[in-house]
């Protein structure tokens, strides 16, 4: 096929969309009133072949075809139209279009977090001696024993200690209230109990070695000491936990701090234990939260009777977090966040959508607050609202988003059809998009920029609503000498 023939073919199919466009966008027969006797009032007149040629008055356009009147009432039929995006209703079903309501009700969103048993710090004793000496006997030889209130510790030698008490076993002699009372408050600071101070006072001898007792009950977490060991006053001897109630350290990532609150309850399972749930309370949310794993520490307080949870457990908990009263929700799913925006699809019936931009809050599980942009009982898409958001970012009336506000501000966007998404052929538009320039785009889509079409052709099945393309066959292809 030479030159000449290209030239002529190519004209043909410019003449033939051109037309097509023209055509489908003369107005509508069944929009005219019925027979009434009336006149109808005439706007002005528009080239058939191009949409931004008016007119006046009759006449001819620029290529000689005769101008077409636009009437009041059609325009304003058309101008009092949401822009909608309209989809032929087979492919909807095609494309799995699932919708739900806009609801108005109580989100109630539960935290579960995992976390570490650690001793309750207000329970934590630690025991220190209070003048220099020597550890002569330790009663506890490991780490991890168990004492009660009162029981001996350890037995130091301190020469302080034996000098105090002989200073007091002289002021009792003497029967001097004064001394007697500076005495035994210097056998106190030097770390002499009530108890021993009355069992001096009873016998009235010296003791070489001073019993430390445990102030309470617990278990011996660290001992940093042996037999023989000298120690002096600020130095750490042992650290005494009672474990009769603990703490549970756990993490919650910082979208999840409005929902837990000081004082929620909480619920806690020990992988050694998983037929029993511990209850418990959340006791401080920690203020600061962790640059690098971007979490909030959380403390839970858990009793525990029978000694079973023990320090650096792994647990699973889960918090009863706050409940947000009355909000307006939707699905998750349905939300399309983009880098500056939050939109979802709204489905207005009879294959028409719409998007709409909004504003999330808080998310509950599967649902999340839609703090502006919709209303309750609005219908929402919750499946294919991407694909549904592509075809309408190509219309630039569709992206001029509607705030939905007390006052509705009046749409000035004409309703596009897009029911040509469903190839059929009695419908399809090859000119549909405007200032778009087909002429060097074959049928699969891809542009070609050699200056010549692909003319392969195509199969367009209106019950199926797809397209296919059949393969060339040898000999009815273009030639392109």
């Amino acid at each position: 096929m030479n030159k000449k023939q290209l030239v002529i073919l190519g004209t043909v199919l410019l003449t033939g969309a051109t037309l097509g466009y023209g055509f489908a966008h003369l107005p509508s027969t069944d929009s005219a009133p019925a027979e009434t006797g009336q006149k109808r009032e005439i706007l002005y007149w528009v080239a058939p072949m191009d949409a931004n040629y008016r007119s006046d008055k009759p006449g001819k356009s620029p290529m000689g075809m005769d101008l077409i009147p636009v009437y009041a009432d059609d325009a304003a039929a058309e101008g009092a139209e949401e822009p909608a995006l309209k989809i032929n209703p087979a492919v909807v079903n095609n494309l799995g279009v699932r919708t739900a309501k806009v609801e108005r009700s109580t989100l109630y969103h539960p935290v579960h977090t995992v976390g570490y048993v650690t001793p309750d710090d207000d329970k934590i004793s630690l025991i220190d001696v209070r003048t220099e000496g020597w550890i002569e006997k330790l009663y506890v030889k490991t780490e991890n024993e168990w004492v009660k209130k009162g029981d001996p510790l350890f037995k130091i030698y301190s020469p302080q200690l034996v000098t105090a008490q002989t200073e007091y076993l002289q002021a009792v002699k003497r029967n001097n209230a004064s001394l007697i009372k500076a005495s035994e408050d210097r056998l106190k600071a030097l770390g002499m109990r009530d108890t021993q101070i009355r069992a001096l006072r009873k016998k009235r001898q010296v003791e070489s070695l001073t019993d430390i007792l445990a102030p309470q009950d617990g278990v011996i977490l660290t001992l940093n000491v042996r037999e023989g060991m000298f120690v002096k006053p600020g130095d750490t001897v042992l650290k005494l936990a009672d474990l009769s109630s603990v703490w549970v350290m756990a993490e919650i990532f910082e979208n999840h701090i409005a929902w837990v609150a000081q004082g929620q309850a909480a619920e806690m399972t020990i992988a050694g234990k998983p037929e029993k749930t511990w209850q418990g309370v959340a006791d401080y949310v920690y203020p600061v939260v962790d640059p690098v794993s971007r979490t909030v520490k959380l403390r839970l307080r858990f009793e525990n009777p029978d000694l079973f949870l023990k320090p650096n457990m792994y647990s699973k908990v889960r918090i009863k977090g706050r409940s947000r009263e009355n909000a307006l929700h939707i699905p998750r799913e349905a939300l399309i966040r983009t880098g500056s925006s939050e939109r979802v699809i709204l489905a207005l019936g009879e294959g028409k959508f719409r998007p709409a931009q909004v504003v999330s809050g808080l998310e509950a599980g599967d649902r999340i607050e839609i703090l502006s942009g919709l209303h309750e009982g609005e219908t929402i898409v919750t499946s294919a609202q991407f694909l549904l958001d592509s075809e309408a970012s190509m219309s630039v009336g569709l992206m001029r988003l509607h705030t939905e506000t007390g006052n509705s501000t009046e749409a000035t966007d004409h309703a596009i059809d897009h029911s040509t998404l469903s190839h059929d052929p009695a419908s399809h538009d090859p000119a549909s998009h405007e200032g778009g320039d087909h002429s060097q785009m074959d049928h699969s889509g891809h542009s070609d920029h050699s200056g010549h079409s692909d003319h392969s052709e195509m199969s367009h099945d209106p019950a199926a609503g797809t397209a296919t393309a059949t393969e060339m066959e040898p000999g009815k292809g273009m030639d392109h000498d």
